[in-house]
This record gives C-alpha cells, sequence and structure tokens, in this order.
C-alpha cells in the first residue's frame, strides 16, 4: 500500500501529484478504484472511503490530468492550458462538495461521494489556478522529480516540493559532489 503525500499546499496539486516522475519513470499512485477511494479519505476530504469502481477511477484520473495541464500551465515556461481542460475542471467544481458537519462531539465530520470529493478537489484548484497565488505555483526542482507546489516561503525561495525528500537528496549530491572536487 502506497502512502500518499499531501505537501503541495492545494488538494488539486496534491491530487495531481499522485503521479511521480512524469517526464521519466512515470509512477502512478492510483493503481486501482480502492487507492482513489483512500485518497479521499487521507487528503482529509471525506472520513470514510468512497465507492469507486472502475469508470469513477478513469474519472478521477481525468480531473487530476486536467488540473494537472492547468497548474503546468501557470509554470513559467509552462504550455498553454486547454480550454478543454478548463471546461472539465469547471463542471467538476460545480458540482455539490463533500459535505461537512460539526457533530455533538465538537468534532467535523466529511462526507459524500466520489463526485462531492472531486468537486471539492476542483473547487480548491480553480480557488489557486484563478487567484492570486497562481503565480506561487511551482515545479519541483528535484533531479526527476515533477511535482507542483505552492511556494509561500519568504521572498518565493522554495526549491523542492519537500525538504525531506527532494531537497534532503539534492544537498546530499551537491555535498558529494563537493568532497570529490580537487581542491
Amino acid at each position: 500500500m502506497t502512502g500518499f503525500t499531501f505537501i503541495s499546499g492545494n488538494l488539486g496539486l496534491d491530487l495531481a501529484g499522485t503521479v511521480q516522475h512524469r517526464r521519466s519513470d512515470r509512477t502512478d499512485l492510483l493503481r486501482d478504484p480502492a487507492e482513489l477511494a483512500r485518497w479521499t479519505v487521507e487528503a482529509g476530504i471525506l472520513d470514510v472511503p468512497p465507492a469507486v469502481g472502475d469508470a469513477e477511477l478513469a474519472a478521477g484520473k481525468t480531473v487530476r490530468e486536467a488540473i494537472y495541464r492547468l497548474a503546468t500551465g501557470v509554470v513559467p515556461g509552462g504550455a498553454l492550458p486547454s480550454e478543454e481542460d478548463r471546461r472539465l475542471v469547471n463542471r467538476i467544481a460545480a458540482g455539490p462538495p463533500a459535505s461537512v458537519r460539526l457533530n455533538g462531539a465538537g468534532r467535523v465530520e466529511r462526507d459524500g461521494d466520489l463526485d462531492a470529493a472531486l468537486s471539492t478537489v476542483a473547487r480548491e484548484a480553480v480557488q489557486l489556478l484563478g487567484g492570486p497565488r497562481a503565480v506561487q505555483i511551482k515545479e519541483c526542482g528535484g533531479e526527476v522529480c515533477t511535482r507542483l507546489y505552492v511556494d509561500a516561503s519568504r521572498g518565493s525561495s522554495r526549491r523542492w516540493c519537500d525538504m525531506h525528500e527532494c531537497g534532503n537528496r539534492a544537498k546530499a549530491a551537491g555535498f558529494r559532489a563537493r568532497r570529490r572536487a580537487p581542491l
């Protein structure tokens, strides 16, 4: 079972991050319907995994890829997004989102089906892509990583999606290179 990471600063970008290493050793973390259902719970959208079949998994991946393409369109050097992707994400965002309520114990309860979970994700993506924070979207500077994230650091100086993974690898590689360099 693959552990999902939520380090992008936006649910839409986190969903897009379920494909790793897009330009080299592409790895899709949503290999079966149960993994998409589990992602909705781990993302904090729903408390109980929704029913997901093969058709729903395919629909979820279609939304994921549209969000990814739209987000890469705002990254410097990114391709212009398609009108089809924009219409798809807007249509999904227009659906009813997952419901939240405060229960008698003072805790939040979240429920809905997969469509509601995807609507919640698409709404967050729309808010990011169409808002002032769109200019903060960056792609990880890791050698093979293609994860997108919102750079909310002071001075917009963040270079990696996650310091514990990509940042650590890059710093360790730099250290090794400096040690091998002749004096």
